[in-house]
């Protein structure tokens, strides 16, 4: 099923779903009109609803598009040993090891780290 159809799908059932609400709060405003007590929605909008709501879910997961597996192992078992190694996340490159470089050692001229000389 194409992208666009799974769209105007959930578009209908989102529509379908709001003309739903909109008919239940009419229905109770009509029984406080004419002062009937509430028992329960009409079959209508109870059928109106369900049938929104499956069609509102469908045409989510058709556009949400294909779902990953649960288990981690399969996602895994297409990466070698050396790219689950690398985790880019981790690199540092803002560390203290520029304070021991001798270039730096010799500009301040008095022996002491680039952090201690400023």
């Amino acid at each position: 099923m194409s992208n666009s159809l799974a769209k105007y799908i959930f578009l209908f059932g989102i529509l379908l779903l709001l003309h739903a609400a909109y008919s239940a709060a009419q229905h109770r405003s009509y029984l406080r009109l004419t002062e009937q007590e509430f028992t329960s929605l009409p079959a209508d909008i109870i059928l109106q609803t369900i049938f929104s709501l499956l069609l509102t879910v469908y045409g989510v997961t058709m556009v949400a598009g294909d779902f990953k597996e649960i288990r981690s192992n399969i996602d895994l078992q297409k990466k070698t040993w050396m790219n689950l190694n690398n985790r880019p996340s981790f690199y540092t490159f803002n560390h203290r090891g520029h304070i021991f470089n001798p270039i730096l050692l010799t500009r301040t001229g008095t022996g002491k780290g680039a952090l201690e000389a400023n």
